[in-house]
C-alpha cells in the first residue's frame, strides 16, 4: 500500500505565506506526475498545480506568479510554497501522486488526507 501524508495548513492573514508538504511512503518504485488540487466549500475539486517526473511544473491561472510547486524525488515529497494569499484561497488541499509501485504492475493514483488552508483576517 501507499500513503500520502500532507501538513502545513493553517490559518493565515491576506498577504500571507504557507508552505504545505505531502510525504508519500509504502510500496514506492517511482513518483511520475504529481500534483495540488483544491476544493472550496460548495465548489467542485480544482487542480492548483502539477509537476512531471522531470519538474516541469503547470499552474492554475488563479495562482500561477503566487505559487510554487516542487518535488523532493529521494523523499518522495511534494511542496507547494504558497504567498500573497487571499480568502479565495481558503480551501482543503489535497496532494496526489501517480505511483509506480515495487509489488505490483502499473501506474496507481493516490490522494492525501487534505489539508486545510484558510486565509482570514
Amino acid at each position: 500500500q501507499v500513503q500520502l501524508v500532507e501538513s502545513g495548513g493553517d490559518l493565515v492573514q491576506p498577504g500571507g505565506s504557507l508552505r504545505l508538504s505531502c510525504a508519500a511512503s509504502g510500496s514506492i518504485f517511482s513518483i511520475v506526475a504529481m500534483g495540488w488540487y483544491r476544493q472550496a466549500p460548495g465548489k467542485q475539486r480544482e487542480l492548483v498545480a502539477s509537476i512531471s517526473s522531470g519538474g516541469n511544473p503547470n499552474y492554475a491561472v488563479a495562482v500561477k506568479g503566487r505559487f510554487t510547486i516542487s518535488r523532493d524525488n529521494a523523499r518522495n515529497t511534494l511542496y507547494l510554497e504558497m504567498n500573497s494569499l487571499n480568502a479565495e484561497d481558503t480551501a482543503l488541499y489535497y496532494c496526489q501522486m501517480d505511483v509506480r509501485r515495487k509489488d505490483l504492475v502499473g501506474t496507481f493514483r493516490y490522494w492525501g488526507q487534505g489539508t486545510q488552508v484558510t486565509v482570514s483576517s
